[in-house]
């Protein structure tokens, strides 16, 4: 199954019937995902078009819609790993919401983004120097091999706060019917680690929940040297729910056009679960064209 997000142009949109249009009328999609920028003041158009059988959803991607308190898209505005009790709690009362939403629309999936450990961010700073050409470097190296011992001390407790945090949202998705998503992060600071998303998935023993890949932002963890792509999906392509799907200009310029970057797509995609929902998660910067021409090439190798 293939969709599109609204990411590409929620912020250009002041009502919500004329953004669903806009991706309507300019590509061939069947469903569409509401993502982390959608405003509550969009969401009467939404609503009004999906009352009309006008539009299906396949997924909200948390928070949807946006808390009327930030000003633009932030998923990661209140994390469940924090170690504020009432961000943790502002974090659990808006994905609440979110399902509600989801539920409400007929869409089957939540895409959540858990948090980050609480260590110095290490990924930009890497980000900077493979730029500048120092990959290798033993600056590189250092930074890494500390980024790695500071996080494996850190993320037990930051991992309890999140699984505290699930329990009632997985009881309430259950509830609704919708199920859950828990996305692969960009960033090496952020929670869940690969290494940590199979045990995490273990202990959570429920249907509601699996894992939510993401091709741009597992490609820059390739690019720093922190996972190997193929090697990843080929452990756990099968407890994949959905994908975004975006490519990776190296070592870090994500939300490209399929086939505009460097992930090897005909490797990596026959990985994934066959029940994969395929989300286009394209930057507002793409233009109509280029992502035209991203989906016949998409066809063409994988068909719809």
């Amino acid at each position: 199954m293939l969709s599109f997000s609204t990411c590409w142009n929620s912020s250009r949109h002041t009502a919500g019937d004329e953004m669903l249009r806009e991706i309507q009328g300019e590509f061939d999609f069947d469903l569409i995902e509401l993502g982390h920028g959608t405003r509550i003041s969009l969401m009467p158009g939404v609503q009004k078009m999906f009352d009309a059988g006008e539009v299906r959803f396949s997924s909200l991607h948390n928070f949807c819609p946006l808390p009327v308190e930030v000003m633009g898209a932030s998923p990661d505005c209140y994390t469940f790993s924090s170690s504020s009790a009432a961000e943790r709690q502002r974090a659990v009362k808006q994905t609440l919401q979110t399902i509600d939403f989801a539920a409400r629309l007929g869409a089957p999936f939540v895409v959540l983004h858990l948090g980050r450990v609480s260590i110095k961010p290490v990924t930009e700073p890497l980000i900077a120097l493979a730029k500048a050409g120092e990959m290798f470097s033993r600056e590189y190296v250092r930074r890494k091999v500390e980024a790695v011992a500071k996080r494996e001390a850190a993320a037990p407790a930051c991992l309890e706060k999140v699984k505290e945090c699930l329990k009632p949202i997985i009881e309430h998705a259950a509830a609704k019917n919708v199920r859950l998503g828990i996305e692969g992060r960009r960033g090496y600071e952020e929670i869940p680690s690969e290494r940590e998303i199979p045990p995490l998935l273990d202990e959570l023993d429920s249907p509601q929940v699996g894992y939510w890949h993401d091709i741009g932002h597992i490609q820059i963890k390739e690019n720093l040297g922190f996972v190997d792509h193929e090697e990843w999906l080929r452990a756990i392509g099968p407890r994949t729910l959905g994908c975004h799907v975006q490519d990776c200009i190296w070592p870090a310029q994500d939300h490209q056009p399929p086939f505009a970057g460097g992930a090897k797509l005909a490797t990596l995609i026959p990985l994934l679960s066959p029940d994969c929902l395929f989300v286009w998660e394209m930057s507002p910067r793409k233009t109509v064209e280029e992502i035209r021409r991203s989906v016949a090439a998409w066809e063409e190798h994988f068909g719809r």
